[in-house]
């Protein structure tokens, strides 16, 4: 068992640890390119891939969004809770309470750990948090539309299409299938480098704050999932990738969104540190105990 968890953990250290040691070392790594290409370009092709020919009925993909839906706007209810027990604006923890990392540290789990059987639902939940993420998060700190954020999101094109292959068991040609799965490659790949990267430029001062935010997040978003799950009747493996997903660190996005709203960008960078380094002790005992 200690084998197989190690296997799961390697690539996320390895791939995060490259970034880490990268801008350590001094050299320059365009996250703001990155990241774009990742989210307009590298998401979407993933999605298409791992959905258009996937094994999951459309019933099961539903149900998977929805809890996940679900499983947001209950911890959306918990952060002004969490706000209450830290002493901290209900604003500032809105956010880390809502989002986990379910794309560059949640989908390599994953895939490592559940083969491409979970990929999918893993997919499933990351996407519908980024929905959430890049719709809810940005009309709180713009106030803007967040229907035309919608219109201009990528992966939400890819989920539409994905859906229609799905819905009507049809296949990609050829061409387009080996040329959407040679673009989604880099994509993993590269949200690990820049979870590295962008740990290692995060400023930390708050380390008993940040760490005892993640030690109440991490269980309650867990329990949570499960109980939220099990009573829309997921899959075993739908549940299960539910879960996990939900209980990985705090989404780094969260300390780019708190500098955009300054609203303690500072206390935000100490949760997405804090908890990623906690996720080194707990994912291995919660992959166990899952697996």
């Amino acid at each position: 068992m200690l084998a197989e968890l190690f296997a799961v953990m390697a690539p996320v250290l390895t791939g995060s640890g490259l970034g880490f040691a990268w801008v350590r070392l001094g050299h320059d790594f365009p996250v703001a390119f990155v990241t774009r290409l990742v989210f307009n370009i590298g998401t979407p092709a993933l999605v298409i891939a791992s959905l258009s020919g996937a094994e999951i009925d459309a019933g099961s993909f539903g149900r998977t969004m929805l809890a996940t839906a679900l499983v947001l706007t209950a911890m959306a209810g918990m952060a002004f809770v969490l706000a209450w027990l830290l002493k901290r604006d209900w604003r500032v923890l809105l956010a880390p309470t809502m989002y986990p990392n379910t794309g560059n540290m949640g989908l390599p789990v994953v895939l490592y750990a559940f083969g491409q059987s979970g990929f999918v639902f893993g997919i499933t939940v990351m996407v519908t948090v980024a929905l959430f993420q890049f719709t809810l998060g940005t009309m709180l700190i713009s106030r803007g539309n967040p229907l035309k954020t919608l219109v201009k999101t990528p992966t939400v094109y890819a989920i539409l299409i994905s859906l229609v292959l799905l819905l009507t068991d049809t296949a990609l040609p050829l061409w387009l299938d080996n040329s959407v799965d040679l673009i989604s490659g880099f994509t993993v790949p590269l949200m690990l480098i820049t979870l590295g990267v962008s740990l290692a430029s995060i400023q930390v001062r708050s380390l008993k704050s940040g760490i005892g935010f993640s030690l109440l997040r991490i269980p309650l978003a867990a329990g949570v999932a499960w109980v939220i799950g099990t009573l829309l009747a997921l899959p075993p493996m739908a549940l299960t990738i539910l879960v996990l997903q939900m209980s990985m660190p705090v989404a780094v996005f969260n300390y780019l969104f708190a500098q955009r709203a300054k609203r303690e960008p500072a206390y935000t960078a100490s949760l997405v540190f804090c908890s990623t380094l906690l996720s080194l002790i707990y994912l291995p005992i919660l992959l166990a105990i899952l697996m």
